[in-house]
């Protein structure tokens, strides 16, 4: 058994893996990945999926829910340019490499952009806190968890202005209150499903009201809302196994309590890392994520050493980010807190070995 620590795509149940397989030789007589999109059986996919995201997170209504194409990074361009306004200025909070990406692609938009907080003076290692939010901004958009450095917004930022959120990483992970924000996106291969499919959950008020004057239909997300994510193909597969993932997720408690299971894998091996003298946390202890733990040796001479060691124990995906160096446990919805007692395991073993 192998036990994947990696940071995406993600690990999925096996009850969803041999569906979406069986799938892929039969369904309803086609195979998933040969059946046209308007044929009613894929209809009936696309409404369930979107239905079972409202039911998920509890999305109120005023909300539209969609399936795209184009992963998170496209998300940049289309949050840009479907929230600008008559101010052509927006608000970012940077922690880390996607958040500067947004940055990057929001300023190619033509939007005036207020780096309002950064943590980029300590290496994104923290979540800035002391910052003021301007009037005169159509937006504020920041990215609630930062796979690469292992940080996550514990709350959700203050303030009166429309709040966009990049969510790749954590939708589905704990509970939100979608009503605090206008704009959400994720791209769907850590919690969701397999690469391919990019959730949006947009307040209908924030719809067809961008002054854009570049705006291609496709990026329009009235047009795509309209035409029900249906606008052109969309990813079948990946819809269709996030489907299945959703009805597994619900049929298991739901959010809350993925939520608690999530944070039992995390204080697992937070404490761990707490308490052996061979390792040290690589972020501020307040910011932890939830979905990738970041840590480092405290004596980087052994480093070939417990790299034998977790590789022995069927452990993959744990070497960290090259931007910060050390080890990262990704621990996504599906990862059973089994593989992080494994983990653990070998870590007390390392220890011992000292």
């Amino acid at each position: 058994m192998k036990h994947n620590f990696g940071a995406g795509p993600c690990i999925l149940p096996q009850e969803v893996f041999k569906e979406a397989a069986a799938a892929v030789l039969d369904f309803n007589g086609l195979s998933i990945l040969e059946v046209s999109h308007r044929h009613k059986d894929f209809v009936a996919v696309m409404d369930e999926a979107l239905d079972l995201v409202k039911q998920a997170l509890n999305v109120p209504k005023g909300y539209s829910v969609a399936f795209l194409q184009g992963g998170a990074t496209l998300g940049f361009t289309i949050a840009a340019l479907n929230m600008q306004r008559e101010h052509q200025r927006a608000g970012y909070i940077n922690t880390g490499t996607w958040a500067t990406g947004a940055i990057k692609e929001a300023q190619k938009m033509g939007l005036a952009v207020d780096v309002l907080a950064s943590s980029e003076d300590q290496n994104f290692s923290y979540i800035p806190k002391d910052y003021v939010v301007p009037a005169g901004l159509d937006y504020l958009h920041f990215t609630s968890n930062n796979t690469i450095f292992g940080t996550q917004f514990k709350d959700v930022p203050k303030t009166t202005l429309p709040l966009v959120c990049d969510m790749s990483s954590d939708i589905f992970s704990k509970t939100i209150n979608v009503s605090d924000f206008d704009f959400i996106y994720a791209g769907a291969q850590k919690n969701l499903g397999p690469a391919g499919a990019t959730l949006y959950i947009v307040k209908d008020d924030a719809l067809g009201k961008s002054t854009a004057k570049f705006m291609p239909t496709y990026l329009d997300l009235k047009q795509q809302i309209d035409k029900e994510s249906m606008l052109n193909t969309p990813p079948v597969f990946s819809v269709y196994v996030a489907m299945l993932n959703l009805r597994h997720l619900l049929a298991n408690g739901g959010v809350p309590e993925q939520q608690k299971r999530n944070e039992a894998k995390a204080n697992l091996l937070y404490s761990e890392i707490d308490n052996n003298p061979s390792f040290k946390g690589a972020v501020s202890t307040e910011d932890r994520s939830h979905m990738n733990a970041t840590f480092l040796l405290t004596n980087e001479e052994r480093s070939a050493e417990f790299d034998t060691m977790w590789k022995d124990a069927g452990i993959v995906g744990l070497p960290g980010h090259r931007s910060v160096g050390g080890y990262r446990a990704s621990m996504y919805n599906s990862l059973p807190i089994e593989s992080v007692q494994v983990l653990v395991d070998v870590m007390k073993e390392f220890n011992r070995k000292a």
